[in-house]
């Protein structure tokens, strides 16, 4: 997975130590599918993810991963749900806990397809048949796709 410029110079003072990074989750439907792409770096099918840029919006964020990582022009209708991963070790060492916010997005326009080295493959999928996948990913899906007007979060 290409680590993004900011997080790399910031790893240089760092190093592997835990990171809180803010990321996003796109949803992306379009009638009854869902665009998934298959992760270059576990072989896994997911929602597009991504790392927010340092002042980027996250709804910017969100749109703007799905068009790099899949050709797609999205509309970001609403924030879905906001949660907090796990600690994650990453095959470098290096380790994070993301923040992630998961918006539910619709398709405008653009042929899917791979859009650069994070993802093997790009596909649509029947929200009633979305292959199996890590569970977070499927909250996340199934979170968007509730139709809720506020988005979801834990309590303590």
């Amino acid at each position: 997975m290409p680590i993004p410029d900011f997080v790399v110079e910031l790893r240089k003072h760092v190093g592997t130590q835990e990171l809180w990074m803010p990321a996003v989750t796109a949803v992306v439907s379009r009638g009854s599918e869902i665009l998934l792409v298959r992760r270059a770096d576990n072989d896994q099918w997911a929602p597009i993810t991504g790392i927010l840029d340092p002042g980027e919006e996250p709804a910017v964020g969100a749109a703007r991963e799905a068009l790099e990582e899949t050709g797609v022009v999205v509309r970001v209708d609403r924030l879905a749900s906001v949660s907090s991963s796990d600690r994650v070790t990453h095959s470098n060492g290096d380790l994070a806990v993301y923040l992630d916010l998961t918006f539910a997005c619709t398709y405008v326009s653009g042929e899917a397809h791979v859009g650069d080295d994070e993802s093997v493959d790009v596909r649509w999928w029947p929200a009633v048949g979305l292959p199996d996948m890590h569970p977070a990913h499927r909250v996340r899906i199934d979170e968007a796709l509730a139709g809720e007007e506020r988005a979801r979060f834990t309590s303590a």
